[in-house]
């Protein structure tokens, strides 16, 4: 070709460019104000209408030319299937929709893009296990022209490319709307080909019902595509899921709606390919940094699983299954089938030299206050399989029965036709730190399948409550048992119990009460302070525990059962001037329940000279507004108050119990005293010249003392009912107030070195005092009293104050008293002897023996 040739050719583009752009821009200038938009409303609707299979809304409809042509709509709503709930299925303020030029040349409108902005899509699943994203798949063929002049629909309305950007996806189960959403999503979906679906998404998951910190809840990323076919179970399904940066913390609140305490990152992969009948199926699962919030370990708990397994949906089986992991500086090998439709599946976990610190890691990671003080050492190795029987005819197994009473014996190879074979060998097992002053060794650890038999009727709960087997008994587990010395005359015997649902664990023998004490705490015990302050012989114990891996955030699920028995033990407590001597106590524990408790029951002590027999309750839980205050109750034969005084708030003089130690005590330093409530019984009280018979008193403990909330008690021939307060410091001072009912005057008399009798006496008063000595009691006492006493008889010197011998009888005698200065002083009375009616002068020194005086005073008349 030539030059010529060559420049004339370029010219011809140049003129045919030139003449485009000339005729673009006048279709910009001229076209848009011939159209009329409202015209192309009910036609724009219609056309996404049946793009979308869906009933469409919107408010109005703008031409936009540049950047490209197109139309704003306003207010889209795009309605659903009604089989799919109420809700719309997307709405949208503003929509770009994007015409398809080479349509308008064939003379119709199609639309190829529509573009949205902080929509809001509605993603719903019916209970038969379809989405409403189905009948948008299968949307393949429209209307054609209605008459109505515009332009004809064409036969087949293509799906136009969808894409939402800063939207919110929610999730809905029928016509519940979940918590779970995607926010921030960008999400594309088109039509490569006829039939031929992509989809991509991006989007930040969140939860509505809690507190979330978004930027902590992961991203999720998907790519698919579908191809259509005319049979679902046979459509070709590629996917490409992960959701990566997801913080164990977020994650866990964004999915049970909680934190549990598990700090870590995850990252999770998910690759699909097949059909429904058939999908391929690859996993992986990448942990960093795995602790609780409250414990970091050393090195934390990291971990890659990577799976493969084919999965049917229409059966929901799992073929092939197969799951590798390194952990430490072994191996863990998961591989299995799970067929389905209620087969019983097979399953066989393989672990090469697995570090028993990572165990008991994992185990402090699900479970809080787990002694995060523990070191571990030890390697684990074996195979574990399960395979259920199935039974020929599909017939139950049937389990011989011999006669009552007769043992049924139960073999080795019994234990071993079970659904689990296998076992798994623990080498080189030690435990030690947080608090163990000798470390834990057990040289070799077989853990080896056993099944427990399953039983009926009383036999199967009198099993349960002996061995505190309720959530593993009946169900396939690895069983271990070890001797662990213990300081006692024999080991203790631990059996370990591990099942898929949770562990049981069982120890009887003997132990000493120290390492008791320490074995509690390291078991992580709440109450192993129970033990606290306990010395002595070796203590008796028959204990059993067991619950879920995952404990629930809500509740307790934990139970503790069983015994610990002391014999010949001393107890010291900061608040007690001494230790106590315990003969015999049962420490019985059953935190199974809401009523679960902790109780010493029977306790036989001595504390100095006072001897008695109690009971304490230690509640497991309570109200949430509540305290949880422990009660007791104890039970003294004849008892003597100056002795009790002296026992528990400790002696004035010098050699007595305690004595030094309490005289360095002042307000300041003294110890508190825990919060109690209980009851104190006696069969006798001797207060001073008088002698309670059977009282019972309801005490509450409080810091720094004690308030009798309830007193009761034979006295002087009658009863007498009372209140009161005990305030321990540098001296005890008390409080109290009392009614009595009923009086002997004959024993009130006595006691006053008088001879009284009649009818009997009514009184009521109040006092205060405190000391230690009956001196320091009767200085500091200060109150009043009243008495009525009717038809009563006074005789011998001074007994009607005249101070003469001789007899007085009257018909009554009432008079208020001052307690004051060490005495009891008669303040305003009356005495009527017939018609006559006379005040009475006198009083009582509080001595031993009380010292009377009566004087006489001013008669007057008696009125009618």
């Amino acid at each position: 070709m030539t030059n010529d040739e060559q420049g004339g050719g370029k010219k011809h583009r140049r003129l045919w460019l030139g003449l485009g752009l000339v005729l673009a821009l006048l279709a910009i200038v001229i076209v848009p104000p011939l159209v009329s938009v409202s015209r192309y409303k009910s036609r724009i609707t219609q056309l996404i209408s049946a793009s979308l299979g869906r009933p469409v809304r919107l408010s109005s409809v703008e031409l936009r030319v540049l950047p490209r042509p197109g139309f704003v709509l306003t207010d889209l709503t795009v309605e659903d299937d009604p089989a799919y709930g109420a809700e719309p299925f997307m709405h949208a303020n503003t929509v770009t929709a994007s015409i398809r030029l080479l349509s308008l040349w064939r003379g119709r409108l199609e639309i190829s893009r529509i573009s949205v902005d902080e929509a809001s899509l509605n993603l719903v699943r019916t209970a038969s296990g379809r989405w409403n994203l189905d009948t948008l798949l299968g949307n393949s063929a429209g209307k054609s022209g209605d008459g109505s002049g515009l332009l004809p629909l064409p036969r087949k309305v293509p799906l136009p490319y969808l894409e939402a950007t800063n939207s919110r996806i929610n999730i809905k189960n029928g016509s519940e709307k979940l918590p779970f959403s995607l926010v921030e999503t960008d999400v594309s979906f088109w039509q490569e080909e006829p039939g031929d679906w992509r989809i991509r998404l991006r989007g930040q998951p969140a939860r509505t019902d809690v507190s979330l910190d978004l930027a902590d809840t992961g991203i999720v990323r998907l790519e698919a595509s579908v191809r259509r076919t005319v049979e679902l179970r046979q459509m070709p399904v590629h996917l490409d899921l992960e959701w990566r940066e997801a913080q164990l913390g977020q994650l866990s609140r964004l999915v049970i709606g909680a934190d549990p305490g598990w700090r870590g990152a995850l990252t999770g992969e998910l690759h699909l390919d097949g059909t429904a009948d058939s999908a391929q199926v690859k996993t992986r699962l990448t942990a960093t940094g795995v602790h609780r919030a409250e414990f970091s370990p050393a090195a934390p708990m990291d971990f890659d699983a990577n799976c493969g397994f084919t999965y049917h949906y229409p059966s929901r089986a799992v073929e092939k299954l197969v799951c590798d992991s390194p952990l430490g500086d072994g191996h863990i090998r998961l591989g299995g089938e799970l067929p389905g439709e209620g087969a019983s599946p097979k399953i066989s976990v393989e672990l090469d030299k697995i570090p028993v610190a990572a165990g008991l890691d994992a185990l402090r990671t699900v479970r809080s206050g787990f002694g995060p003080g523990l070191e571990a050492r030890g390697l684990v190795s074996g195979k574990i399989s399960y395979a259920a029987k199935t039974q020929e005819n599909g017939a139950p197994e049937k389990i011989a029965r011999t006669r009552a009473g007769a043992k049924r014996a139960q073999t080795a190879s019994e234990a071993a036709s079970g659904p689990l074979t296998g076992s798994l060998i623990v080498e080189g097992f030690q435990l030690s730190g947080d608090g163990l002053r000798q470390p834990i060794l057990v040289p070799r650890l077989v853990l080896e399948p056993m099944m427990e038999p399953v039983m009926s009727g009383e036999r199967q709960k009198a099993k349960l409550v002996r061995a505190g087997a309720q959530a593993a008994s009946g169900a396939p587990a690895l069983v271990a048992t070890m001797a662990v010395p213990a300081g006692g005359a024999s080991p203790l015997e631990v059996t370990t119990r591990l099942a898929v649902s949770g562990y049981q664990v069982t120890v009887k023998g003997q132990a000493a009460v120290a390492r008791a004490r320490e074995l509690a705490h390291v078991a992580g015990m709440a109450d192993s302070a129970v033990l606290d302050g306990l010395a002595g012989d070796a203590a008796q114990v028959d204990l059993s525990a067991e619950g879920p891996w995952l404990a629930p955030a809500a509740a307790a699920s934990d139970h503790l059962s069983g015994t610990v028995s002391l014999h010949n033990v001393n107890w010291k407590a900061d608040y007690l001037a001494n230790h106590v001597e315990i003969a015999q106590a049962t420490l019985r524990l059953d935190t199974s329940g809401e009523n679960g408790a902790i109780r010493w029951d029977p306790v036989v002590f001595s504390y100095g000279p006072v001897k008695g027999t109690a009971t304490v309750y230690l509640p497991e839980s309570c109200e949430p507004a509540q305290t949880c205050k422990p009660r007791f109750t104890v039970q003294f034969g004849a008892l003597d108050a100056a002795a009790l005084q002296a026992a528990i708030l400790g002696a004035h003089e010098k050699g007595t119990l305690l004595s030094e130690l309490i005289a360095r005590l002042k307000p300041s330093s003294a110890p508190v005293w825990p919060p109690l409530e209980g009851t104190v019984k006696a069969d006798w009280l001797l207060l001073g010249p008088v002698t309670l018979a059977e009282p019972w008193a309801t005490l509450r403990i409080l810091n720094t003392g004690a308030e009798i909330t309830g007193l009761d008690a034979g006295i002087l021939g009658g009863r007498v009912h009372g209140s009161g307060m005990v305030h321990t410091g540098v001296k005890p001072a008390y409080e109290l107030e009392g009614q009595f009912e009923k009086l002997s005057p004959a024993e009130v008399g006595k006691l006053l070195g008088l001879r009284w009798s009649g009818g009997t006496m009514d009184a009521d008063g109040k006092v205060e005092l405190s000391g230690f000595t009956d001196k320091d009691l009767t200085a500091s006492a200060k109150g009043t009293v009243h008495f009525a006493w009717r038809h009563g008889t006074m005789s011998g010197p001074g007994a009607a104050g005249r101070g003469s011998a001789g007899t007085t009888r009257f018909e009554r005698w009432t008079a208020e008293s001052a307690i004051a200065n060490g005495a009891i002083t008669l303040k305003q009375n009356e005495l009527q002897e017939g018609a006559r009616k006379r005040a009475l002068e006198g009083s009582v020194t509080l001595a031993d023996p009380p010292k009377v005086r009566f004087a006489p005073a001013k008669e007057t008349e008696a009125k009618r």
